[in-house]
């Protein structure tokens, strides 16, 4: 027996032995390594209960860099003599006695997390983040877009109402539910008390370290991604009263096309057309962003309310249902915002393209009478061709009998009885038919030419 045990020691500790591999010689991606070591970005944390957390997530700015957020987090790092983050990192965790420190750097915000592994006498009544030093927080970059404490403590008794519990919340009207599958309560008025954050409060039945955890991200995320979302509600109301205002004037437009008597009433209405198709696709592009990032962080709030697991208590209404009853409109009215553009550039083509083809045929139908006169004209001009073709023959059968003339005047000197008015009668004919002839041949020579140049 005590062989076994000391073979199976022998293989746990020979287990515990970091074995290494020289790497093979394989052609390794640009991404390769990043994409191993994304899985392991942004870990939640590893917690135990009783701590209290300061959570605060800042919009970028004109002066928010993630240059400038480093700069000024390696600050407080110094203040502390602890290490602050490398060039190019994207998140930092560190403790700095007192207090642990977890900062995450976003593409639209940072987010500064303070844990403390303690609890005051009263929740709440000491937040992490009053053991900062209040001219770093004043100087910290960007925007205030979320700020939540939590509390998550061990429950002391298995029923608590929200009588006991609304003092700490400054008197207010309480939501709660069981969350991590009936291991823990949840608490919160979800309202900005006097310090300007809100309050959470977390009462654990047996949750461990990796679930205590994974609902204090949830939490934080869901803080975080509930305000970011919400960034675009004021823009889709602003969005809706415009599209309004450019609806009537589409139907304005588009009644008064039936009153176009001139190319000039089509010239004034497709400019405003064309106004307006310019306007709409501005605002499509100055809001596309901002409404897409809306969608994706709503996704991620229902991610994060999926991850409590939450269970009714007493019939209070739960985070979800608070949260989906508020969130829920502010959504749809971006995403009716959203269609109603769409909506509305497609309309704008449409009566663009009805107008261009009222404009096309109407062009159609002036080039069709031009060619007809056009055609007309060819012919007079074919029919005072032949004119002047045929007098332009009797005026060179004259020139010619003429010259025959002179030449029968010479030869009725040398030869007597010679009739000479007989002989011009006779060359008449004759001096019209040559003509004739040879500006027969000419036009014949100058087609076939024409026809090879083609």
């Amino acid at each position: 027996m005590s062989s076994s045990v000391e073979l199976y020691d022998a293989d746990i500790q020979k287990a515990r032995t970091e074995v290494f591999h020289e790497p093979y010689p394989f052609t390794l991606h640009d991404n390769f390594r990043a994409s191993y070591a994304e899985l392991h970005n942004r870990p939640f944390p590893v917690v135990s209960t009783p701590l209290c957390v300061s959570h605060i997530a800042l919009k970028h700015d004109a002066s928010c860099t993630a240059a400038a957020t480093r700069e000024h987090l390696q600050a407080l790092c110094e203040r502390y003599s602890v290490n602050g983050p490398r060039d190019g990192d994207t998140c930092f965790y560190q403790d700095f006695g007192e207090f642990e420190v977890r900062w995450e750097q976003h593409f639209e915000f940072c987010s500064y997390t303070f844990i403390v592994h303690d609890q005051a006498a009263v929740p709440f009544q000491t937040p992490p983040i009053d053991l900062l030093p209040q001219d770093w927080l004043s100087s910290v970059p960007g925007q205030l877009i979320a700020a939540v404490n939590v509390e998550m403590r061990d429950a002391l008794y298995e029923d608590v109402t929200p009588q006991v519990l609304r003092p700490w919340f400054e008197g207010q009207r309480l939501i709660g539910s069981r969350i991590g599958a009936e291991r823990a309560s949840l608490w919160s008025a979800f309202r900005l008390h006097s310090d300007n954050f809100n309050r959470i409060l977390v009462l654990s039945k047996d949750l461990n370290e990796c679930q205590a955890g994974r609902v204090l991200r949830a939490l934080l995320e869901l803080e975080t991604y509930r305000n970011m979302m919400l960034l675009a509600f004021p823009l889709a109301r602003e969005i809706s009263r415009k599209v309004t205002g450019m609806e009537r004037q589409l139907a304005e437009a588009v009644r008064q096309m039936g009153d176009i008597r001139s190319a000039e009433d089509e010239r004034v209405r497709l400019n405003e057309l064309s106004g307006m198709a310019a306007a709409i696709s501005e605002m499509i592009a100055d809001t596309r962003y901002r409404f897409d990032a809306t969608h994706a962080y709503y996704d991620l709030v229902e991610s994060r309310l999926a991850e409590l697991e939450e269970r009714e208590i007493s019939e209070l209404q739960t985070v979800r249902a608070f949260i989906d009853r508020r969130l829920l409109p502010a959504f749809r009215t971006v995403q009716a915002a959203q269609r109603r553009m769409d909506d509305l550039a497609r309309r704008i083509d449409s009566a663009s393209d009805f107008l261009r083809t009222r404009v096309d045929m109407s062009i159609e139908a002036q080039n069709h009478e031009l060619l007809i006169s056009m055609d007309r004209r060819a012919k007079l001009q074919l029919n005072l061709q032949q004119t002047v073709e045929g007098l332009s023959v009797m005026v060179l059968s004259y020139y010619l009998v003429a010259l025959v003339e002179k030449l029968l005047g010479g030869v009725s000197i040398f030869a007597e009885g010679f009739n000479k008015p007989l002989a011009v009668a006779i060359c008449v004919p004759i001096a019209l038919g040559a003509v004739w002839g040879l500006s027969r041949r000419w036009k014949k020579r100058l087609k076939k030419m024409e026809s090879k140049s083609r």
